[in-house]
């Protein structure tokens, strides 16, 4: 039995990530082509910059980490992965294809296993899984979030604010706080099983990530529906404020150079929308920090669009009073969000040090590979039972094949069995250190 479990919620979760994905792409479709019969360029410019722009910096991540993993060519262990040498496998990433992919071969390992000649087919699905999560994170805060702003901000400027329009704005937010709530998920598989989250403390993760993420998206299309030349400068400047913190909390997360600078500017771009912890040890300060960040460049973003909607209104015609509650209440949500996190942080999260977590690191296999004993109980009596065992093995191995004349072994037999070897993701593996440490 394998140290990692695919339970039956991440398989349904994972078959809904997919649908969303694909449903995604339709109503991408379907915006292109109402700006372009609505012949608003300027929205259809930035929807197209956003959808290409994120997809390329998906497709980068996902080919690195098959780049990294090429380096070892044992770690390829699906059929699907098998299938293609790596120019193909560039190329299909250079066609925005390397997600359905991955997804190809989550789906191998969990409606084909009894056909797979894996050993653990539930440790290699978990392992695929892992990036999975991580790459929708990266897809939702480049262009489900960006996109979501663009929407409210053409309807609070053109002042379609009914019921309707409301429902689809809090549907999107979340969906934007599900595929966070995912990607907790996802970590919540290196937890000892003693340790297991119940699904509660997803649901009370999922609403302050909602709570969170909403009071920001909404103080951005406020601010953007009457200040629409400045937002960009509001966006270029956070985020190399954001930038910088990132690099300066000297994160270690990819496998090359240039592909952790590339992560440095992603993470400044989710932190423009919400917290992602990537930093090692204690971050209680840095994320107060944050926060306040964030509740100030709130506070003003939504008084510069009260300020604006005041003495001359340049789109909906809002009481000043009626101005200054919704300004408030973007605050206040802001706020109860980020008193329902530290309710999350009380009662729900559990604080492990990196050694209690599954999946131990060793040395030389690879960037991905770690050993672990086929156990499922992370008892440390187990694990040192079981090397006392291999050691008695390798003496008697030794010997049996010592020369009793010269006292010289002959190495040229069998040897002692091999641990087994699991896959684990190590780049998940560092940022479940980050958050449950």
């Amino acid at each position: 039995m394998g140290v990692f479990k695919f339970s039956p919620e991440d398989l349904l979760f994972t078959c809904l990530g997919l649908v969303l994905l694909l449903l995604d792409i339709v109503l991408d479709m379907v915006a292109v082509c109402n700006f372009y019969r609505e012949e608003d360029y300027a929205s259809l410019c930035i929807l197209l910059l956003l959808l290409v722009g994120s997809s390329v910096l998906v497709q980068a991540f996902s080919w690195l980490w098959f780049s990294y993993e090429d380096e070892n060519e044992d770690q390829r262990q699906t059929k699907v992965e098998k299938c293609l040498n790596p120019f193909m496998l560039k190329f299909l990433h250079v066609l925005q294809l390397g997600m359905y992919f991955r997804h190809a071969g989550v789906m191998e390992l969990t409606f084909f296993r009894s056909l797979s000649d894996i050993r653990d087919p539930e440790s290699v699905t978990v392992y695929l899984n892992h990036d999975l999560s991580m790459l929708r994170l990266i897809e939702t805060f480049s262009e489900s979030a960006p996109q979501l702003v663009l929407m409210l901000t053409i309807m609070l400027q053109s002042g379609e604010l009914g019921p309707v329009t409301v429902l689809k704005a809090c549907g999107s937010a979340s969906a934007i706080a599900f595929s966070v709530t995912m990607y907790h998920r996802s970590l919540r598989s290196f937890l000892p099983d003693k340790e297991k989250q119940r699904m509660m403390s997803s649901a009370v993760y999922f609403l302050w990530n909602l709570l969170l993420i909403s009071s920001r998206l909404a103080a951005l299309a406020l601010f953007a529906s009457v200040l629409p030349c400045f937002v960009f400068a509001h966006i270029f400047c956070s985020w190399t404020v954001l930038f910088f913190f990132v690099w300066w909390s000297e994160t270690d997360f990819m496998d090359s150079p240039c592909g952790e600078w590339l992560y440095r500017a992603t993470v400044g771009l989710i932190w423009y929308f919400d917290w992602f912890n990537v930093a090692e040890g204690r971050t209680r300060h840095r994320t107060l920090l944050y926060h306040g960040y964030m509740l100030v460049d709130i506070s003003l973003l939504c008084s510069l669009w009260c300020w604006k909607m005041s003495p001359d209104p340049p789109y909906l015609e809002i009481p000043p009073v009626y101005a200054v509650i919704t300004a408030v209440s973007v605050v206040v949500v802001y706020i109860l969000g980020l008193l329902i996190k530290m309710l999350y942080y009380r009662c729900y999260h559990p604080n492990l040090a990196k050694e209690e977590l599954k999946g131990d690191t060793t040395v030389g296999q690879g960037p991905t590979m770690f050993k672990t004993f086929s156990v499922d109980q992370p008892d440390s009596s187990i694990s040192s039972a079981a090397n006392e065992v291999l050691e008695e093995i390798h003496r008697q191995s030794i010997s049996l094949n010592e020369d009793p004349d010269t006292g010289v072994s002959d190495r040229s037999g069998p040897g002692a069995p091999a641990p087994d070897i699991k896959r684990c993701n190590k780049r998940m593996r560092k940022l479940a250190e980050n958050f449950y440490s």
